[in-house]
């Protein structure tokens, strides 16, 4: 990480401010996060990079908490040119296509160089499979590690039964239903809600989601099963992408390895201030029961199964290389 950070930055030295386009252009970039959320407040950076380092012809004005698209329209809305640009979870999109999820495959990839790992070993297919969308990859920040969040003390599968569970993708769906919970899709902007008024009971998410949404004001525990951590991932149509200069082009890409490289850092840093403001608000913040963990571990083996069966050779050239640095 640190290294390809350098050798970026050290390509855009000289670019910034000499860019050009044919005429200003603003660029509206709906989030789906809140504007407090560290991948917002790193979308925010990023955008204003490109605004200075573009000398104002593209400005970039970002739209968190899903206040311009919801976050389950952001990425049509890039692909038809509604907007030029936009972030969304990236695993929020593998019904479409299994690639999407290797990031959520459960105790794959457990801690930030893991995760660092696989993202390089998935990142080639998946710009791949975005190009055949109309979308040109721009940067990656993982989530912190997942965990389970309840309210009531949970130690194995049996204590979880029926209970509505938050979905936000296929992964988090099919371990709801491995379980023997409801799913529920809920989208981030809409938990606070959902937990106050009963729509769901559970979820698996990071502590900055807990935080950013004050969950303790309805979920009592959070167990540290680091289940995995997703990828939210910013995009640009590609047409627009390829009406753009050499030189505004290698500014975006200056602007877009800085994102990355500084959210990267504040994920591994927001993780445990986070799950220090969970506990200091009254919420069980530990880990998980050794019989929940092995119960955990046995629907990890089942859904890695079932994921390389759906991404077929391109999935398992993912996980070989993976598995083989």
């Amino acid at each position: 990480m640190l290294r390809k950070f350098y050798i970026l930055i050290a390509g855009m030295t000289g670019l910034i401010f000499s860019a050009s386009v044919y005429a200003a252009e603003k660029w509206d970039m709906p989030m789906a996060y809140s504007a407090s959320n560290f991948h917002s407040q790193t979308g925010a950076e990023f955008a204003q990079c490109v605004t200075t380092g573009t000398g104002g012809e593209i400005e970039i004005v970002t739209h968190p908490g899903g206040s311009l698209f919801s976050g389950n329209d952001i990425k049509r809305a890039i692909q038809t040119g509604q907007v030029p640009i936009g972030e969304r979870l990236l695993s929020a999109h593998q019904n479409e296509n299994a690639v999407f999820g290797f990031d959520s495959i459960p105790f794959l990839a457990t801690s930030f160089e893991d995760s660092d790992a696989l993202w390089e070993s998935a990142e080639p297919a998946l710009k791949k499979v975005l190009a055949d969308q109309n979308l040109h990859l721009l940067y990656s920040v993982p989530w912190p590690p997942q965990g389970l969040y309840f309210k009531k003390e949970v130690n194995s599968a049996v204590d979880v039964a029926n209970l509505k569970f938050r979905s936000y993708n296929t992964a988090t769906a099919r371990i709801a239903e491995l379980a023997g919970m409801n799913p529920v899709q809920i989208e981030a902007a809409e938990i606070s809600q959902a937990f106050a008024t009963g729509v769901a009971e559970s979820m698996i998410s990071s502590g900055s989601t807990g935080y950013d949404r004050k969950v303790w004001e309805s979920l009592t525990h959070f167990y540290e099963v680091d289940a995995w951590l997703p990828r939210n991932y910013v995009m640009v149509n590609s047409g627009t992408w390829d009406s753009l200069d050499m030189a505004t082009r290698n500014v975006v890409n200056g602007c877009a390895s800085i994102a990355e490289y500084a959210g990267y850092w504040r994920s591994i840093h927001y993780t445990q201030f986070t799950l220090g403001e969970l506990a200091k608000n009254g919420m069980f913040v530990g880990p998980a029961s050794e019989q929940l963990k092995s119960e955990l571990n046995e629907f990890g083996v089942i859904m890695t199964n079932e994921w390389i069966e759906q991404a077929g050779e391109e999935g398992q050239g993912i996980i070989d290389r993976f598995l083989s640095r």
